[in-house]
């Protein structure tokens, strides 16, 4: 077996070797460069992010359990909690395929519950009283409010969760699936704030009433927050996630696109986030008749482009990564079973079941790679790759050959089993369907 990697280059059409990177324009004299002034440095930016959530969820607590009363606040919190796991739970299984860090995940889930929601109660609460104080129609002001300020107010807040992963992590931001993801998950926390005080505030006023049962408030609005409409928020903010998302797959030269793609999502966020506040003022009927005719099919919609792209991005993976297995860096096995889901957990399974947690999580690990190198391939080959595409391919196929004697008995155990009548490419062969012949020599994961 080779004990060292292959050339480098698994296709002509790219050099076997990276280009030298140029120093930055602040390099110093005798090829050094300057070390990060401390406001730049990792520790002090991830340091002040969790202060200032931290700080917005202190206040956020403070101002919600302030007009829902202690009582309030719990019974709320009781209800509000119910849709998050299984919400965060379908966006974490649309991004199965290449899961970002969860990391990433509890960041958006509490800027949307902390940060967008504290900027929300308080810009929204000072627009609605300024416009009643202008108007001198304090009706008039909470719909104002509610159709124009809060659409504008709670996505723009939202949206800037989907930014900061845009900017600042964007190894882990590569295409539609990580908007969405991230934007739905950012929309989760900001609902679930937003639940626990109209539920709270509900549960007090029929304390005061002395309403109970299936006919008091909080039930109703249990019924159409939490049952009816649990997805509305992340519907809404999922549309300026796709944006983010199709400007991650731009080229670096359309720069007009990557800016105006973002703000044509947000902006269609806060169209439609304002047609559903809005029902309430069509009518009697209104709002169900916005909920099934347009919510409803939006929904259906977008749940499919979403599983459509996931299984796009498996396809991706079938499609890019024979090449490396003719170039020698992955065994036979690798695309087939990195280009299905059912053959991946079994890769998985098998590896944590007879070889250690260590190696399940190696496979896992395999997985990210191959995907994120899938995906990088497939850009280049569209012209959208970035300046270091060959370094960051280089990267994740060093990350790939570190891990292949591990792995490689769970991917030909996973090939074996998931291919109907036994995997084509087992006995030192890649299928026919990848057009050669790659033969390897046979290997004995109990050999040292």
């Amino acid at each position: 077996m080779a004990t060292s990697p292959p050339p480098y280059s698994p296709y002509p059409q790219y050099p076997s070797q990276p280009p030298q990177p140029a120093y930055p324009p602040d390099a110093v004299g005798g090829g050094g460069l300057r070390h990060p002034r401390w406001w730049q440095r990792r520790w002090v930016r991830y340091g002040a992010l969790s202060t200032l959530l931290a700080l917005s969820g202190l206040v956020i607590l403070a101002l919600v359990q302030e007009q829902t009363g202690t009582e309030g606040f719990l019974v709320g919190l009781g209800l509000a909690v119910l849709p998050v796991p299984l919400l965060v739970g379908a966006f974490r299984w649309l991004d199965r395929v290449q899961p970002g860090p969860w990391r990433n995940v509890l960041f958006a889930f509490a800027w949307g519950a902390c940060a967008a929601a504290l900027i929300a109660i308080v810009a929204n609460s000072f627009a609605t009283r300024w416009i009643a104080t202008a108007t001198a129609d304090p009706s008039s002001a909470d719909t104002l409010g509610a159709t124009v300020i809060a659409p504008v107010v709670e996505e723009s807040a939202k949206a800037a969760a989907v930014l900061l992963v845009f900017l600042f992590r964007r190894r882990d931001f590569t295409g539609i699936v990580d908007g969405v993801v991230i934007a739905g998950v950012t929309a989760t926390g900001f609902a679930f704030t937003e639940n626990i005080l109209y539920l709270g505030t509900a549960f007090g006023t029929d304390q005061l009433t002395g309403d109970s049962g299936i006919a008091s408030v909080t039930a109703a609005t249990f019924f159409v927050r939490i049952v009816l409409s649990p997805f509305a928020h992340p519907l809404f903010t999922v549309l300026t996630g796709i944006g983010f998302g199709i400007a991650a797959l731009c080229g670096e030269r359309q720069r007009a696109r990557r800016v105006l793609v973002p703000v044509a999502g947000l902006l269609l966020a806060m169209s439609m986030h304002a047609f559903w506040n809005g029902s309430s003022t069509f009518g009697r009927y209104g709002f169900f008749a916005v909920y099934g005719m347009f919510m409803v099919p939006a929904f259906g919609l977008l749940t499919w482009l979403a599983v459509w792209t996931r299984q796009r991005e498996l396809r991706t993976v079938r499609e890019e990564l024979p090449a490396y297995v003719y170039a020698g860096w992955l065994g036979a096995a690798g695309p087939f079973v990195l280009g299905s889901m059912r053959a991946r957990q079994l890769a998985r399974e098998y590896a944590a079941y007879h070889f250690g947690k260590a190696a399940g999580r190696a496979v896992t690990e395999y997985e990210w790679y191959a995907t994120a190198l899938a995906l990088l391939r497939r850009r280049g080959q569209r012209g959208r790759a970035g300046a270091d595409f060959v370094a960051r391919e280089r990267e994740l196929l060093t990350e790939l050959w570190s891990r292949r004697e591990l792995v490689r008995p769970a991917l030909e155990y996973a090939a074996r089993t998931a291919a109907p009548g036994g995997w084509p490419g087992y006995g030192g062969y890649a299928p026919a369907a990848y057009g050669a012949a790659v033969p390897y020599p046979a290997y004995n994961p109990y050999r040292s």
